[in-house]
């Protein structure tokens, strides 16, 4: 007990594959893709921390080394972090299976970490934390209901079934991926076998739960959520955080230059015969000349822009982007050049990496 509370941890699930986000997650965790330049998954780790959680387990698969570089002992988030391995993705609640001497008999949060809730889940554990029920699922509305695992109610709010991308869903409240358990749910997870996929399900462990009348409640955000596992998605969430930057110009920008609407220049950038229009992001020690960079655009650190013209874009950290025009809705990773043909003829030049999708205008 802490404060008159029971000891709560945290387990964070940062193993998946993201084949989804291909090629960008050929070399970098689907985790750490950035959203107006800061890794999806330090949001969720901001927002655990918000809620008064310092112990933190966080699960890493084969990105493991870049996961742990990028998140240290957690001191930075204020919380105290530890790494377990999961030797393959195996299922949402083989994380469970594999963490339980960590969690010992603690309630716990579990975190997908490459979810995106923009208002944050303190609320939601505040709810558990007020109440205990076994279990409590984050949800929310959505248009599709067959893409998501998928809770039915009773009227009370408390959660009579869930069911994993249903082809008939029973509702459209759709689970978040945070999940709140006591130690209650080790039992559970201990008789599950895995499903058609090969894995073992959260979402059968809550079932037995509901099964064995264990109460297992529900909270539902109408804030913005997003499961960041396409490249849409990616864009959609920085769209949304840029939508409350604050402007600021740490780097320097010469006379040449217009900067209009909320633009974050952070240190060492500098500007040149260049237009910007935001909201946008630029990261630490990015060149930007001859270029327009438009509205819910991010540049990382360390970039290079130059006779450029790009908007509604993520561009990853150390890229070159010199004489392209009309570049849009794109995500661009770590250490890419790109540039325009050396030939006259009217061709394109493609070098492009295992299951990437390219658009080119005829």
């Amino acid at each position: 007990m802490a404060g008159g509370r029971r000891t709560m941890k945290a387990l964070v699930l940062a193993g998946g594959t993201g084949s989804r986000l291909r090629p960008i997650t050929h070399t970098s965790a689907k985790q750490l893709v950035p959203v107006a330049n800061k890794p999806v998954l330090f949001y969720g780790l901001e927002a655990i921390r918000d809620c008064g959680i310092r112990d933190v387990g966080i699960i890493v698969g084969e990105t493991a080394a870049e996961v742990r570089a990028a998140v240290g002992d957690g001191s930075r988030f204020g919380l105290s972090v530890t790494y377990i391995p999961q030797a393959e993705p195996l299922g949402l609640a083989h994380c469970v299976l594999i963490a339980r001497d960590y969690l010992a008999d603690d309630d716990f949060l579990m975190y997908l970490g490459d979810n995106f809730v923009i208002a944050g889940i303190r609320s939601f554990v505040d709810d558990f934390r007020a109440r205990r029920p076994d279990a409590q699922i984050l949800l929310t509305k959505v248009a599709d209901p067959t893409q998501f695992g998928v809770a039915e109610l009773n009227a009370a709010g408390r959660v009579t079934g869930v069911a994993e991308k249903p082809s008939r869903p029973k509702s459209d409240l759709a689970l978040v991926g945070v999940y709140m358990f006591t130690p209650l749910v080790h039992e559970a997870v201990r008789t599950l076998r895995p499903s058609h996929r090969g894995e073992l399900e959260i979402t059968d462990a809550v079932q037995v739960l509901i099964r064995e009348h264990a109460d297992v409640s529900s909270h539902v955000i109408t804030g913005y959520w997003k499961d960041t596992g396409r490249v849409e998605d990616m864009l959609e969430c920085n769209r949304m955080v840029l939508e409350n930057i604050e402007p600021r110009l740490r780097g320097t920008a010469d006379d040449d230059s217009e900067i209009v609407g909320r633009v974050d220049v952070a240190e060492d950038v500098v500007i040149t015969r260049s237009r910007l229009v935001g909201p946008l992001t630029i990261g630490p020690g990015a060149v930007v000349t001859d270029s327009y960079v438009g509205p819910f655009t991010s540049i990382g650190p360390g970039c290079r822009l130059e006779g450029t013209e790009i908007e509604y874009s993520i561009v990853m950290d150390r890229s070159s982007i010199r004489g392209v025009p009309g570049i849009r809705d794109s995500l661009i990773g770590k250490d890419v050049e790109v540039s325009p043909a050396a030939f006259a003829p009217r061709a394109h030049q493609l070098i492009v990496g295992d299951h990437s999708r390219v658009r080119l205008n005829r």
